[in-house]
């Protein structure tokens, strides 16, 4: 059985077409705002993780600021160095969310903690 040839302008389209699903591809992902399901899920992930960090700083202010002695502690923290602060608040607990047993503090929240200290 014989098939039927394609006909004579058939080869350029086809190029044309793949040339233009390349194009289309390469400005989608890279100006279009376009992202494999892993990309999307990272930055998903990073965004649930600034929503949490951000809900957690006014707990960290709050308990660093309880206790006769929060001007002190707050003196101390402006004296350390900027890279110093996070450490600063994770070492005295105040980075450490109440309820939760044994837990470490975390040091973005400590991070963004100590940030929120210094502009008081």
């Amino acid at each position: 059985m014989k098939l039927p040839g394609l006909p004579e302008k058939t080869e350029p389209f086809l190029w044309g077409a793949a040339a233009g699903a390349i194009t289309l591809a390469v400005v989608g992902f890279n100006w279009g705002g376009w992202a494999s399901g892993g990309t999307a899920e990272k930055q998903a992930a990073e965004r649930a993780n600034q929503a949490i960090v951000a809900s957690l700083v006014p707990i960290c202010v709050s308990q660093f600021q309880r206790g006769p002695e929060a001007g002190g502690r707050l003196a101390a923290l402006r004296k350390t160095e900027g890279w110093e602060q996070g450490e600063f608040v994770s070492k005295g607990g105040w980075a450490t969310m109440p309820g939760t047993p044994a837990a470490e503090p975390n040091s973005e929240v400590a991070r963004a903690c100590a940030e929120a200290l210094s502009k008081l």
